[in-house]
């Protein structure tokens, strides 16, 4: 197991000698909008807490804490075929899980990039464009046809609903989607139906939140594992609670599932704070929720996901060079002011130039943005993205600190994935030391560690689609009374 510990990042290259005064008055005011201190981080926490509550009262709050209707940990000897399809920011995942029955799994994937108008599609283009993809890899993988219907779980990563783990009620759209005529709609349902009419051998057995999926695939191979986290183009937490604590669930419980059993939940907090009580919000992220297709919504999410970071930093430049004159003089900035042309990788290549010179950065916004960048403006451009990806990366562990919090985790592997934890420089070392500060360890080694997680969207979504086969099969419940 990777403990990912504080360290000092290694990639700061470069003083500040020569960045004129009125630069440095600027970055110093950014340094104070963007640091999070360990009291706000604290704040925070305990904020988070009574969301988490109050999302699992009957009455319900920010945070949705779905039920995830997974009621069984896995025993390792899960054996079989079974398919997983994972729609995520920006693509389409489609996976082969041959599950060998002793804790041991091969797998065979494709990735099919999601057309750039699918964001704001019709509902039938969604699913016939998922139900083609799913003919083609199944056409592939099994040339000679399959003798009966592959057993497909679903990561569906947006809020739903579920009274059972074979269906889900989409709450809302987040990360940028907006299709019509999906969100109140059972989707399970939606997408067997494009199957059958594009006559692909393929039942839907499982639906599932890719964070669960993470949460029960490394609890699969890791009995250390108390979450599943996603760190990407958006942020989400899982964890297993007991039924009997989960208010909004009384009544609805089936008789032949114990009030003692545990019940994985998909918290769902990147909606923490809609109602702007504690997180450190600056004007850039005011404007980006104003602008977004949901004002109002994901307020944690738009602090620190993926999907926004490159944008806080166009926004940034933007106000520099343009409102305040004070960068790129005499350039063409046509495409600096085209909304989220700035992904999260221009920030995470920023951080990773390892030259003295920051000449990887100078390459990085002429290629990208036709704009020639001085040496001052490199260093002053590096700095605020450390300062947004550090931002991002101390925030985020209010939601693990919260849950370990409100279940008395002593101890605990917290399971990440996602294109952010995955890929963005120092996102782990800096998040430990966010969890450091908010813990107040005396400890020389983390008891809470961040480690890197199974493939939840994958392998999770196959043994759970595993796991509701054999409950099924016996009889017993897969979801409410």
């Amino acid at each position: 197991m990777v403990h990912l510990g504080p360290k000092t990042p290694q990639h700061r290259k470069g003083t500040f000698t020569d960045v004129p005064a009125a630069l440095m008055s600027e970055l110093e005011q950014l340094e104070k909008l963007l640091t999070v201190s360990p009291e706000t981080l604290k704040k925070i926490t305990d904020v988070f807490i009574k969301e988490l509550d109050k999302g699992l009262s009957k009455q319900g709050g920010n945070i949705p804490m779905i039920p995830g209707w997974v009621l069984d940990y896995p025993t390792g000897k899960e054996k079989g075929d079974y398919l997983a399809i994972d729609l995520g920011g920006t693509n389409l995942r489609v996976v082969l899980v041959k599950l060998g029955g002793n804790r041991d799994f091969e797998t065979a994937q494709s990735k099919f990039a999601l057309p750039a108008t699918m964001r704001t599609a019709s509902s039938e283009e969604l699913w016939d464009f998922i139900a083609d993809c799913l003919k083609k890899f199944v056409e592939e993988e099994f040339p000679s046809g399959c003798s009966e219907p592959l057993p497909l779980g679903f990561t569906f990563s947006f809020p739903a609903s579920q009274s059972k783990i074979n269906e889900g009620v989409l709450q809302r759209w987040t990360k940028g989607f907006d299709i019509d005529n999906v969100e109140g709609h059972d989707i399970v349902p939606m997408l067997q139906a494009a199957i059958e009419k594009h006559k692909v051998p393929i039942k839907v057995v499982a639906l599932i939140n890719d964070t669960t999926g993470t949460l029960v695939a490394s609890a699969y191979t890791d009995p250390e594992t108390k979450m599943g986290l996603i760190y990407g183009t958006g942020c989400n937490g899982a964890y297993y609670d007991v039924c009997e604590d989960i208010p909004k669930l009384e009544g609805k419980i089936p008789d032949d599932v114990d009030g003692k059993s545990l019940m994985a939940i998909n918290c769902e907090y990147g909606s923490f704070d809609n109602e702007h009580v504690v997180l450190p919000r600056t004007k850039y992220d005011i404007q980006i929720d104003a602008e977004s297709p949901r004002p109002g919504q994901q307020a944690f999410e738009k602090m620190i996901s993926g999907y926004y970071l490159g944008e806080v930093l166009r926004l940034i430049l933007v106000e520099l060079a343009i409102e305040k004159k004070l960068i790129f003089h005499n350039q063409d900035l046509t495409k600096l002011q085209k909304e989220f042309i700035l992904d999260t990788s221009f920030p995470a290549k920023v951080e990773s130039d390892p030259f003295e010179n920051l000449s990887d950065v100078q390459d990085l916004f002429r290629n990208e943005l036709g704009i020639e960048i001085t040496s001052p403006e490199r260093k002053l451009v590096r700095r605020i993205c450390e300062l947004i990806g550090e931002r991002s990366a101390r925030l985020s562990v209010c939601g693990i600190a919260a849950i370990c919090k409100k279940k008395g985790y002593k101890t605990a592997h917290c399971a990440a994935d996602g294109s952010l934890y995955n890929k963005y420089p120092d996102f782990g070392p800096r998040a430990a030391k966010g969890l450091r500060d908010i813990f107040d360890w005396e400890t020389k080694e983390d008891p809470i560690v961040i480690v890197p997680a199974e493939d939840g969207s994958g392998v999770g979504a196959a043994v759970i689609a595993a796991l509701t086969e054999k409950r099924m099969s016996e009889g017993k419940s897969v979801g409410t009374k």
